[in-house]
């Protein structure tokens, strides 16, 4: 065994020992760099839309009830890109990069018989993350947006909620559909796979009145159960006993659809077969210093050929850049303006889809609620923040500059700690739980099996009851507790989290368990 690998037992060991410890956020806890993902969150948002002619379908498809089954068939194939980030399952899940404040991410598709699909997607928050994205095709005429944060907890497993929404809209019918973001735990920490596994109910609601309820779960620790399975039901409000479809399998491999009226089993999905389109990035040399990939050049380059280091040493220019500038704006009074999506006080869409699911869906009111500024995305060209760089350079002066660019006095970007950068070393759970983890959005956690709704709930208004007939995704909604969101400081260490939770036994992975994890993560580091 190399001493790299002999050095990075003993940095995972202590590091699942330290997390063992913490019943609480695990938010500001630093953690080792070689389980980290040679992409940061941001990326995420591409798999909603990386199988593009399933994206596409609803907006082509002139039967209502037909068009949502669509919508829901798209959501349910996106998981597994989502979950594993676009890497194969035997791999096991990575920790994407944090990504900084105002991190960028954009590229599209462009099929010739369906036109250009496009993406945009921005870190807009940072305590807590947020990460918001819009996704759009002009010629048929079909888009979505959505933005999601995401609370990691450890306790014997890494259970990540997700906060927030999606919405679809087909701009010939003029629908919306909203689509709900599962909760999830990363299992098989020591394994030396780590996976993925959704659970909890769900609701994915469309304006024309159908309805479906999702139910996910996955195998027990007594065996129990399938991996990765989920069921689900298709209906509508009006008469939400009189099921149309049963759609049920395995998110990750197969699932079949069945006409529940017939009984009969009218398709078999295989998610695996269904071709996955690349992502059309622009080169390194096209791309604006705040886009992803050109701001984690360095520390993509030190990942792939094992260099555990360089990686620190290139995370840190970019994460101590941005400490300095939310001093500098503290100092200034000033806040941090996104370029492509705008915090607003509420949603009418959402509000009114979600009467029918109203328990179903988490807001933390101090991330906030975030739209998409479509002349921005649509037409605004590079560069973005003038010659600021993410490390707080000016590229006409390679020097630290504390005069920055893009700040609104105006307009605050909630909960952001100013001392602290906009990309914190990776957090204790978040090096584990992988792209499971990653700001997925409109993708993708609560430590409770039974209720993935627990954290703050959005106040909405009343309908009226008689025009709005749903049934909710549970039977019983769950009271409304008090907001949870993540720590605002970057600068905690796991002594100073475990003042502020729970604590209890450390319980520490044996050394084979460690060593089997590292063979299997670090295979390539010599």
């Amino acid at each position: 065994m190399s001493n790299d690998i002999t050095h990075n037992r003993s940095g995972l060991k202590e590091f699942l020992a330290s997390i063992a410890t913490i019943s609480g956020d695990l938010s500001n806890i630093t953690a080792p760099p070689f389980v980290l993902a040679d992409n940061s969150t941001v990326e995420i948002p591409q798999y909603w839309a990386d199988h593009p002619y399933l994206w596409a379908a609803p907006a082509t498809e002139e039967n209502p009830e037909k068009r949502a089954l669509l919508v829901l068939k798209n959501f349910l194939c996106s998981l597994r890109g989502q979950q594993y980030g676009g890497r194969r399952e035997e791999d096991g899940v990575k920790k994407p990069l944090n990504a900084f404040l105002g991190e960028i991410f954009m590229g599209g598709w462009n099929m010739e018989d369906l036109g250009e699909t496009r993406l945009v997607s921005e870190q807009v928050g940072h305590h807590p993350p947020v990460t918001a994205c819009y996704l759009w095709n002009n010629h048929v005429g079909i888009r979505a947006e959505g933005f999601t944060e995401q609370e990691i907890t450890f306790n014997g497993n890494v259970a990540i909620k997700q906060k927030g929404y999606a919405l679809v809209h087909v701009d010939k019918y003029d629908e919306d559909y909203l689509l709900p973001l599962p909760s999830i735990k990363v299992k098989g920490l020591l394994s030396g796979v780590p996976h993925p596994e959704l659970y909890g109910d769900y609701s994915l609601i469309c304006s024309n009145g159908y309805i479906s309820h999702i139910h996910f779960e996955g195998k027990s620790l007594l065996g129990f159960g399938q991996k990765n399975s989920f069921h689900a039901r298709f209906f509508h409000k009006d008469n939400p006993s009189d099921i149309i479809y049963i759609l049920e399998g395995t998110w990750n491999s197969t699932f079949t659809v069945k006409d529940a009226r017939s009984g009969t089993e009218i398709e078999t999905c295989d998610v695996r077969s269904i071709k996955q389109q690349p992502m059309d990035v622009p080169d390194l040399s096209e791309q604006d210093p705040w886009e992803s990939r050109k701001a984690w050049q360095h520390v993509i380059s030190a990942l792939r050929r094992g260099d555990m280091r360089g990686v620190v040493k290139a995370k840190s220019e970019v994460e101590n850049g941005q400490r300095q500038m939310r001093k500098d704006e503290q100092a200034k009074g000033e806040t941090f303006t996104p370029v492509f999506f705008k915090r607003v006080d509420k949603d009418p869409i959402f509000e009114e889809l979600v009467q029918c699911d109203p328990q179903g869906f988490t807001i933390d009111p101090k991330a906030g609620i975030w739209k998409v500024d479509k002349e921005a995305a649509e037409n605004k060209s590079r560069p973005f923040h003038g010659d600021l760089t993410p490390s707080n350079q000016r590229t006409s002066n390679p020097q630290p500059h504390s005069q920055q660019h893009s700040r609104n006095n105006s307009t605050a970007e909630s909960g952001q700690d100013p001392q602290c950068g906009g990309a914190d070393m990776e957090t204790a759970a978040d090096s584990i739980s992988g792209a499971a983890a990653s700001r997925g959005c409109p993708a993708p956690s609560s430590p409770s099996d039974s209720s993935p709704r627990n954290g703050a709930r959005l106040t909405l208004p009343v309908h009226d009851a008689s025009s709005t007939s749903c049934t909710p995704a549970q039977d019983s909604a769950s009271p409304p507790e008090s907001p949870t969101s993540t720590s605002s400081s970057s600068s905690s260490s796991v002594a100073t989290e475990a003042t502020e939770t729970t604590t209890h036994s450390p319980v520490e992975p044996s050394d084979q368990q460690v060593e089997d994890f590292l063979r299997a993560k670090t295979g390539n580091v010599r």
